[in-house]
């Protein structure tokens, strides 16, 4: 009888949705297939297929959530797979190992204009049905222009969704009480619903003052204590939330990201990104770490983690070797590093190396345009539901 050719049946390992071992098939690449061994102890790790009409032009495209089959240990070489697999060219197999950046780029750029457009929208059908035109009130102090940029930037969202824009810039050397005094007029006037005071303020202020001062009614940036003190408890609601956090659990809201049961790590601590941002992912049932300065081991917290929020400050701190497998990243850093080849002679990153967490997360916000945008559009939304609060619009 003629022998009966080989046959090989295929059976993935249950691994974890990642692509992580997309950047160690890259250093693969350049091997020639007749270098691989033929060793019987030899395993291999290939690309998943993505199906299509054609089999034999099927290519690994390497998404975030797809598992990674692995040659079984019965297998002596990788060539005999690739024949089984309707033979596949050693320079398709090239290209099937380039792909290396695999998560998912949380676009929050993208989102933010949507949440504009929905408030834009919003705001229309409640100034035609009711003359209520929402009021946003922006108190500047001192000439820095990092802070005269966002001012700006506040001001230009405001146009573009229909909200009334106040503007109040004082010289850097101003006394306390005059900031009281503006606050105080706006926590008086009626057609202001929200009250932003742009942080920092200069040294010789107390800014835990001067943002008590601000009407928890028209607290839109949510750092009044009662608010976050509302936040913090168990059955209460605030009033408001502070944007940034607010925007990076949107964020994980609009991606279908699942937080409840997730392991969560907040790197950071700050009263108005890190702290509340860990309040509101345990309100959403994920369990929470803070990772921050005193911190020992920081890398092992975080590679436990199924959701990432980076708030430190420190560029590219965290690194791919700290991240987990098919993990999700809201990067909130801004960092400007020196690039000689940039016009600015600068370029801004997160405080999570992108080039490498890319090729392990299953998600990530980009520096720029992921956590920056959203800020803004939370504002607006907050500002909104504070005209809605006051005038008792549903």
């Amino acid at each position: 009888m003629p022998q009966q050719p080989h046959r090989v049946t295929l059976s993935p390992f249950p691994w974890r949705q990642n692509c992580a071992a997309a950047a160690r098939l890259h250093r693969m690449a350049s091997m020639r297939l007749t270098d691989w061994s033929s060793s019987s102890t030899t395993t291999s790790r290939l690309l998943p297929f993505s199906r299509t009409s054609n089999p034999a032009r099927s290519y690994a495209v390497c998404p975030a959530r797809r598992l990674l089959p692995m040659l079984p240990p019965n297998i002596a070489s990788p060539v005999r797979l690739l024949t089984a697999r309707r033979d596949f060219s050693a320079s398709s197999v090239k290209a099937m190992m380039s792909v290396e950046a695999c998560a998912k780029v949380i676009d929050g750029k993208a989102v933010a204009k949507k949440i504009r457009e929905e408030i834009g929208a919003e705001i229309a059908r409640m100034k035609s049905e009711t003359g209520v035109v929402p009021g946003l009130a922006v108190i500047l102090v001192g000439d820095r222009k990092d802070s005269a940029t966002y001012v700006r930037n506040k001001k230009k969202a405001c146009e573009t969704v229909g909200i009334k824009s106040f503007e109040v810039c004082l010289p850097e050397d101003s006394a306390e009480q005059e900031v009281l005094k503006h606050i105080s007029e706006f926590n008086d006037d009626p057609s202001v619903h929200g009250i932003l005071v742009q942080l920092p303020l200069p040294s010789h202020m107390n800014e835990q003052h001067i943002l008590n001062a601000v009407s928890i009614e028209k607290d839109v940036d949510g750092f009044h204590p009662l608010n976050i003190g509302r936040l913090a408890m168990r059955g209460r609601e605030p009033l408001f939330v502070p944007c940034t956090p607010k925007g990076c659990i949107e964020l994980l809201h609009r991606y279908n990201v699942e937080i409840k049961g997730k392991r969560a790590v907040v790197v950071g601590r700050s009263n108005i990104v890190g702290m509340p941002a860990a309040l509101l992912l345990q309100r959403e049932d994920a369990t929470i770490s803070i990772v921050h300065s005193r911190t020992r081991n920081p890398e092992e917290i975080i590679k436990q983690a199924d959701i990432i929020i980076a708030a430190v400050g420190q560029p590219n701190m965290v690194r791919g070797t700290w991240i987990r497998p098919g993990a999700v990243i809201i990067d909130v850093g801004i960092n400007p590093v020196e690039d000689a080849k940039s016009p600015k002679g600068y370029r801004l990153v997160g405080d999570v190396c992108y080039e490498e967490a890319s090729k392990v997360a299953s998600a990530i916000t980009p520096v720029p345009g992921g956590v920056g945008p959203m800020t803004i559009a939370m504002l607006l939304s907050n500002t909104l539901t504070s005209a809605k609060r006051i005038h008792n619009l549903p």
